[in-house]
């Protein structure tokens, strides 16, 4: 992370597609008739999954997955063409929102162009085979780094040509395998071509980062992805917040996960906040469909530090999380929160939670966050267990308006009582 990271990254909303599934189409143009509506929810960002042509062989499922590419410069046929997706690309610009790509540069599928003109940019095991490090991944080869310094530019090729057509930035999977060197010479590239490109990385769990660096592999740590990347997964929280929706850990341990990265990392930090994504299960489903839990969750989601993302299908409660390797349509029949995204969108924008010192604590089931910012200050309270009772909060008695629901909040000898609604007061 550069010094010069603007901290209003902090106010992004984006929107993660999968084309594949978004639509019965399937199409660039089928998502291209969605746009209006996903504007319309305040997003910034539309993030594509990987867009390329997907390997033959190993494939997963019946279709394969997007992560095991033939080849960098190819579109998906299942989407439509060159030309369908520059539309895409322009359409996008036209209700003025970015739009960044999933690149994958750890691997490429079996078959791929690269593995058959480039064989000695690749990993092999001990027997010589072409292979890859982590064992479930068996539809995908993996590139060795060290072998051969070509492997860099190549691949720096791939990026500044999606960028020269019009691509606003880049998601980079499983960014913490990949050479530091090599992730700073590729952002002093597309820097010097586009200086706004948006650079997001996928920094794995902890424990996936022991289990790689213990193998003698590389593993970037979240401090080390910093010095390139504008913003970071959180899953450097993940165990704590899925061990509390599971029930196998206190809300507690997830706040003060939370709060850690706020002395770990740069002061100007940027965590993108999901609470769902392609890899990781749907919120719904986690809690059961209780729609009071989902919209304290959601409402939280935006709240908390950093940029926040949901997955396509996340507007309409969807608890079924669609394959990667088949056709898979997303479900649009569940509870609509598209208006429920777009206020708190709106209200996320506001300077004080891009720019403000941040507080966050649990109480009684309940997740209760403060921002203060010159004379501003804004309090969340967030009941995701479903809590009953009453809990102290950081206001002097009085009765303010919640943000969320424009209903009147009593405060009285600091305490409230918890409703199942999220509260939102700004001041």
């Amino acid at each position: 992370m550069s010094i010069y990271t603007d901290l209003n990254l902090r106010k992004l909303f984006i929107y993660q597609v999968y084309t594949r599934n978004h639509t019965e189409e399937g199409t660039f143009k089928a998502l291209i008739d969605d746009l209006d509506r996903i504007k319309a929810m305040d997003v910034d960002v539309i993030y594509l999954l990987p867009i390329h042509e997907i390997g033959e062989k190993n494939r997963k499922g019946t279709l394969g997955s997007p992560y095991a590419i033939k080849d960098y410069y190819s579109i998906n046929k299942e989407h439509g063409d060159l030309e369908d997706f520059k539309a895409l690309v322009s359409a996008v610009k036209e209700r003025n929102m970015k739009i960044i790509l999933d690149v994958v540069f750890n691997h490429t599928s079996p078959d791929s162009v690269l593995i058959n003109t480039h064989p000695e940019f690749f990993y092999r095991n001990k027997e010589g085979q072409f292979a890859n490090r982590v064992g479930d991944w068996w539809d995908i080869k993996d590139f060795d780094y060290a072998k051969d310094k070509r492997l860099y530019q190549t691949l720096i090729d791939v990026l500044l040509y999606w960028t020269n057509l019009g691509i606003d930035g880049f998601r980079f999977d499983v960014a913490s395998v990949l050479p530091l060197d090599f992730l700073q010479e590729a952002h002093a590239a597309v820097k010097r071509v586009n200086p706004n490109t948006l650079w997001i990385s996928e920094s794995v769990h902890g424990h996936f980062l022991k289990h790689i660096r213990d193998q003698g592999y590389i593993g970037l740590s979240e401090s080390e992805i910093f010095q390139v990347f504008d913003i970071a997964y959180d899953y450097d929280t993940h165990p704590e917040f899925e061990a509390y929706l599971k029930g196998e850990g206190p809300l507690n341990d997830y706040a003060e996960a939370v709060m850690r990265q706020e002395f770990t990392y740069p002061q100007n930090y940027i965590k993108m906040r999901n609470l769902e994504n392609h890899d990781f299960g749907r919120i719904a489903k986690f809690v059961n469909g209780d729609q009071d839990k989902l919209l304290n969750w959601h409402a939280f989601n935006f709240f908390n530090r950093g940029a926040t993302m949901i997955f396509s299908g996340t507007e309409f409660s969807n608890a079924h999380h669609p394959s990667l390797f088949d056709k898979d349509t997303i479900s649009r029949d569940g509870k609509d929160l598209q208006n429920f995204f777009k206020n708190l969108s709106k209200l996320a924008k506001n300077d004080i939670y891009a720019k403000g010192t941040y507080d966050l604590k649990a109480q009684n089931d309940t997740l209760i966050g403060t921002y203060q910012y010159l004379a501003q200050k804004s309090v969340g309270i967030f009941n995701v267990g479903n809590a009953k009772g009453r809990v102290k909060v950081p206001l002097a008695d009085g009765t303010y308006l919640n943000q969320v629901n424009d209903q009147n909040i009593t405060v009285k000898n600091g305490e409230i009582n918890l409703e199942k609604t999220p509260i939102i007061i700004q001041m």
